[in-house]
Order: C-alpha cells, then sequence, then structure tokens
C-alpha cells in the first residue's frame, strides 16, 4: 500500500459503488459497521446511506 493513489482508485472501484459488496462482512452483527480487504489492507468502516457516506475508522496495512 505505498501507492496512496491507486488505494484511493482501489476504494473507488470496489466500495464506492457497492459498499455491502466486494467481499466485505458486518462487524458485531451492524449491517452499517463493515470490514473487508481492500488494496493491500485491511479496512474497517461505517457506511451512511443516508448521505451517501462510506467513513473509513480503522486501516491496517498488509505486508
Amino acid at each position: 500500500m505505498a501507492d496512496g493513489d491507486a488505494f484511493r482508485a482501489e476504494m473507488s472501484r470496489t466500495l464506492a459503488h457497492d459498499p455491502y459488496g466486494h467481499g466485505s462482512s458486518s462487524v458485531a452483527g451492524e449491517r452499517d459497521r463493515r470490514e473487508a480487504t481492500i488494496g493491500g489492507a485491511i479496512v474497517l468502516y461505517y457506511v451512511s446511506g443516508t448521505v451517501l457516506t462510506v467513513t473509513v475508522v480503522r486501516m491496517v496495512a498488509l505486508g
């Protein structure tokens, strides 16, 4: 994940279009609290459908 532009592009290609898809899973039984592996990082995020926002709250680089 050394390339920030590549990571942002991967986030746009995947979560921006379908935050509930792309291999994501709910965390602690909350549908809007999600976790997914995107662009070489584990990303924990919240989805807000009312304002069309995905908020990343924690990101851990793999490797």
